[in-house]
């Protein structure tokens, strides 16, 4: 009850509990795509891709949003074109893309000699979130939710059949590229969260546990964004209960529920399936 009552007694706080909600909410809706399309390498090498533009955001005086969606962006084009035009397959471009991009953002941000603003991009920090930019991760989480249920159906037949995505004359390539525009923008929203470091955590773990307790798209979203949603709200409590950082606390409270999932899940919890299989070999030896 003390907790309720700080979060409603300090604005700050306030701020940390809605920007986490809603992060929660748009990383589980957008990490089902990227789950069920094999593409966690990507969300990785996104979150890491943004760092360039963040630092040089700084540099401009601008807001970061703008410059981390261009350096995503162009980092996702660059590792289509060399797996498109070469033999370099594409797990192998995310990984020569994604390290180049951090590593030119890191020598960035040593060039402007702040170290507390390059801990704040690597690990987020929820607690100095200002209203501008929870209102730009509000905005960021309508839109994303929003281009998700206009091209729902087409993001559900590409992810799940490729091939017949393309013989229904569906675009993938645009599809695709669209996937990496909207997961850009919810790795912006999600730095001041988890940070760079963490954020795919919170792009993958939510997903996964939702993967494991059903076999149908829109209940893994709605089930994703929940998980996504309770690891912000629980992590937060224990951060600010055990004076932690708020994106570690939020992740391990995401991985706390995906193991949960992994040994309990009905269908795919391993426990009910050695069950099951100790069950099957009895009835078999009768």
């Amino acid at each position: 009850m003390n907790y309720v009552n700080y979060v409603m007694e300090y604005e700050y706080m306030q701020r940390a509990f809605l920007t986490s909600v809603i992060v929660g909410i748009i990383c589980g809706a957008i990490g089902c795509f990227i789950i069920l399309r094999g593409m966690a390498l990507m969300g990785d090498a996104i979150s890491h891709a943004v760092l360039p533009g963040v630092a040089l955001s700084y540099v401009l005086g601008i807001n970061f949003f703008f410059g981390a969606v261009i350096s995503g962006v162009l980092t996702t084009i660059g590792i289509g074109y060399i797996s498109q035009n070469s033999r370099i397959k594409n797990d192998i471009a995310i990984g020569i893309m994604f390290t180049f991009a951090f590593a030119i953002g890191i020598i960035w941000v040593t060039l402007l000699k702040s170290s507390t603003d390059l801990y704040h991009i690597l690990f987020g920090n929820l607690l100095v979130v200002r209203t501008s930019e929870l209102w730009a991760t509000f905005g960021i989480g309508v839109f994303v939710l929003v281009m998700i249920y206009l091209f729902y159906k087409e993001l559900l037949v590409s992810s799940f059949d490729p091939t017949m995505s393309a013989a229904y004359g569906l675009p993938n390539k645009m599809i695709h590229y669209l996937l990496m525009i909207l997961l850009t923008m919810v790795t912006v929203a999600s730095i001041q969260t988890v940070g760079i470091v963490l954020v795919v955590a919170m792009l993958i773990t939510p997903a996964a546990t939702a993967y494991l307790l059903t076999d149908r798209l829109w209940i893994m979203i709605y089930l994703s964004s929940g998980f996504g949603a309770i690891s912000s709200i629980v992590g937060l409590f224990f951060s600010n209960r055990f004076d932690l950082d708020s994106g570690a606390t939020i992740v391990l409270t995401a991985t706390t529920m995906f193991l949960i999932a992994f040994i309990f899940s009905p269908k795919q919890g391993v426990l009910w399936r050695s069950i099951k299989s100790k069950s099957t070999k009895s009835l078999a030896r009768v």
